[in-house]
């Protein structure tokens, strides 16, 4: 068993690292593909909406699919729509068409919105198993794949690699991660009973909506989602832009925002153990606030560029703890991530063509004074993610009502 659960932990690895190295492939030659397309910050920012209607799309059926499938044929659909996507911009760029860009924007946010629900379903299944916080150090994973795909990015980006050659290696190296990974992934996972799929759509949704602590806690989903969303969309168009960087220094500046990242994740379990939820998470929107208030206002362009670290440290632990808290929140684990996911995901629905309208009449500085604004109400909903007194009668109550043999 213990064999099994290393193999299924390696393998959870791999998919949260895929779609990090998948998006920051393409985030960090935003520049490049605006300037092939020749659009401007405002119609960047409605290319960039395929991406966030692909991912509400495919958040919005995964909760359902997953209840009635399981995680597992959910993630590898989900994952083989964000290899297509990522096939479909390098085809998109190649033609310099903003049709074909955003389409496979499009198919890219689908496969990350239904993926990304899917395998955290499956990672709060393994950490309930192993009742060990595992939840950062996963999330880690997918900002450790961000830092490998952006110093990639720069540095062919530094060399003048073509956009869709660059695409189409990521694509193939997607591949082979994507066929290692999917065989040690159990089925079963996160898959409901008869009653629970029929009764889903007209019981488990209105119970979750009704739950005010965990709106709450999907509110902090949504200011820190938007706090990361917001620097993978723009940061480099940002540095670009709004400090006078050239490509391939504004692709350095986001490679360490999603370096700090994976600090922050890869050592968020220490402080959780040691300082609790509620600490981590208002430090961590104070910390984002205080990036993102540097970037903003100061004409340093290395006082700005360090802030990104700051603000990369900030949006780090938000989501994965928040996503843990909302499963520790009650019964019905798969219905409350779903719904904190979604909630979480407006920002990537919102957020890239708002900033890029903002962006267009007042600039990128200017405009992500609506990120802070968001990033410094988490500070005061951090009490919310403290679930720990309710998680244990959830547990009680999950293995009550599940006895029945998993299939490993």
């Amino acid at each position: 068993m213990d064999q099994v659960m290393r193999r299924r932990r390696k393998a959870l690895f791999l998919f949260f690292l895929l779609p990090g190295i998948a998006m920051s492939s393409w985030v960090t030659r935003t520049p490049d593909i605006r300037d092939r397309l020749e659009v401007s910050t405002g119609q960047m920012g409605l290319v960039l909406f395929g991406l966030s209607l692909g991912s509400m799309t495919g958040i919005l059926c995964t909760g359902p699919l997953v209840s009635r499938f399981g995680t597992r044929p959910v993630i590898a659909w989900g994952t083989g729509l964000v290899i297509v996507g990522m096939a479909t911009i390098s085809a998109g760029s190649l033609a310099a068409s903003v049709q074909v860009v955003t389409a496979g924007l499009c198919l890219f946010g689908a496969g990350m919105g239904s993926g990304d629900v899917a395998v955290n379903v499956d990672a709060a299944d393994v950490e309930r198993i192993a009742d060990v916080t595992t939840m950062p150090t996963l999330h880690g994973c997918f900002s450790l794949g961000t830092v490998i795909g952006a110093g990639a990015g720069m540095a062919v980006t530094a060399i003048g690699v073509p956009v869709h050659w660059h695409l189409a290696v990521v694509t193939l190296i997607s591949i082979v991660i994507f066929w290692y990974a999917i065989r040690s992934v159990p089925s079963g996972t996160g898959l409901g009973s008869p009653t629970q799929a029929e009764e889903g759509a007209t019981r488990s949704r209105p119970k979750v909506w009704k739950d005010r602590k965990l709106v709450l806690i999907g509110a902090i989903v949504l200011a820190m989602a938007l706090a990361e969303g917001s620097a993978n969309d723009w940061l480099p168009l940002l540095m670009v832009d709004g400090h006078d960087l050239d490509s391939a220094l504004g692709s350095l500046v986001y490679a360490g925002f999603a370096a700090a990242m994976t600090l922050g994740r890869f050592t968020g379990s220490f402080f959780l153990e040691h300082f609790g939820r509620t600490s981590v998470v208002r430090a961590s929107a104070v910390s984002g606030a205080l990036g993102l208030l540097l970037v903003i206002f100061s004409d340093n362009v290395v006082l700005a560029g360090a802030a990104v670290l700051f603000w990369g440290l900030g949006a780090s632990l938000g989501f994965p703890v928040a996503l843990s808290a909302a499963g520790d929140s009650g019964p019905e684990q798969t219905a409350r991530i779903s719904l904190v996911a979604t909630i979480g995901y407006v920002a990537f629905l919102v957020g890239p063509p708002g900033l890029g309208f903002l962006g267009d009449h007042f600039g990128l500085r200017s405009a992500m004074l609506v990120v802070l604004l968001f990033v410094g109400s988490a500070v005061l909903l951090a009490p919310a993610v403290d679930t720990h007194r309710r998680s244990t009668v959830a547990r009680s109550v999950r293995e009550n009502e599940s006895d029945r043999p998993r299939n490993w």
